[in-house]
């Protein structure tokens, strides 16, 4: 009889491999089970986790991915009135950059064009000077200062005076005015006291109707030059000169005349030899008033009307001289 004993415990280790086989396999399994599919979830635990997403994505709950700038993974179902981004429902009136309610009727007046002489604001009403006539905002007339009387003496005062006028008889004039950009102006004039309230009046009635002016200043800006004045087109009054080619006095030495948008509305004398005199130089386009243009006084114009209801006289009414520029009154 053979002797089986070393097959018999080839056997046994053959089995006992298998059944650790067995064991390895039962523990990876577990170990895959619990982390490849979890991450530390069971099975069942990842399964029960996929389904409650699943139902939460279905019925619109609450476990939406968080918006910008929230701290929860919940959408907030209002934000507060005071909330930062949010609209106010009101501005305070003392927030810069907000525009007031109310923008006073003095704040569109811009600077002015030349520095006031009479050492006031332009465009304020120089409540000062208790012997100032003011008929609206930055219309008004007063008697000359001293600045004044110093400022045009020796240009359009003469510096010896005057027997026909004196610093008494004469105002210092404040009015507004659309120069030719169609832009509030200030403009300056110095006049008889006899037409002072004429002036404010009927320069206020051109500022509303938005009438052009290009410029409105003393004849000092010119040395007292009534030529150089008339080719910058400017608008002015008082100046102690004879009347052009003269010897007599002209009205604007007693102040008594305003010349008016002159470089567009000339003087035009006729000469002995047949031909004429256009002044300004430069302005002979405009002594043909059968042409149509810009800045044109006629009979039928707003600044001829207002004088001549103001009893003023137009130079385009002479016959042996035009002056289209010129109106003079004679006070009663």
């Amino acid at each position: 009889m053979k002797d089986l004993s070393p097959k018999r415990n080839a056997n046994i280790v053959s089995l006992l491999k298998i059944l650790g086989l067995l064991l390895l396999i039962v523990i990876l399994f577990s170990l895959l089970s619990r982390y490849l599919f979890g991450s530390g979830m069971t099975l069942r635990e990842y399964a029960d986790s996929r389904a409650e997403e699943s139902q939460s994505s279905e019925s619109g709950g609450e476990t939406l991915l968080s918006e910008p700038g929230s701290t929860s993974g919940t959408v907030p179902e209002s934000v507060p009135e005071s909330a930062s981004g949010t609209a106010p429902e009101s501005v305070p009136e003392s927030v810069p950059g907000t525009a007031p309610e109310s923008v006073p009727e003095t704040a569109d007046i811009p600077a002015a064009e030349t520095e006031a002489v009479n050492g006031l604001l332009p465009g304020t009403l120089p409540e000062e000077n208790p012997l100032c006539t003011v008929y609206q905002d930055g219309f008004y007339y007063e008697p000359l200062g001293g600045e004044v009387i110093e400022y045009i003496t020796g240009t359009s005062y003469p510096a010896d005076g005057a027997e026909e006028i004196s610093y008494e008889d004469l105002r210092y004039v404040h009015v507004l005015h659309y120069n030719f950009n169609g832009e509030t102006a200030h403009g300056e004039l110095i006049c008889n006291q006899a037409i002072a309230q004429d002036l404010v009046e009927i320069f206020y009635e051109l500022y509303l109707a938005e009438y052009r002016i290009e410029k409105i200043r003393l004849i000092e800006n010119y040395d007292g030059d009534d030529n150089a004045s008339m080719e910058d087109n400017n608008t002015s009054c008082f100046n102690y000169r004879p009347v052009t080619g003269q010897d007599n006095l002209s009205r604007h030495a007693l102040g008594l005349a305003v010349d008016i948008n002159p470089f567009y509305n000339p003087y035009i004398r006729g000469t002995q030899e047949g031909g004429r005199i256009v002044l300004p130089e430069g302005s002979e386009t405009y002594a043909d008033r059968s042409l149509d243009f810009p800045y044109k006084i006629d009979s039928q114009d707003l600044c001829c009307r207002l004088f001549l209801e103001h009893g003023f006289i137009w130079g385009g009414n002479w016959n042996s001289v035009k002056d289209y520029q010129h109106f003079q009154k004679t006070p009663d």
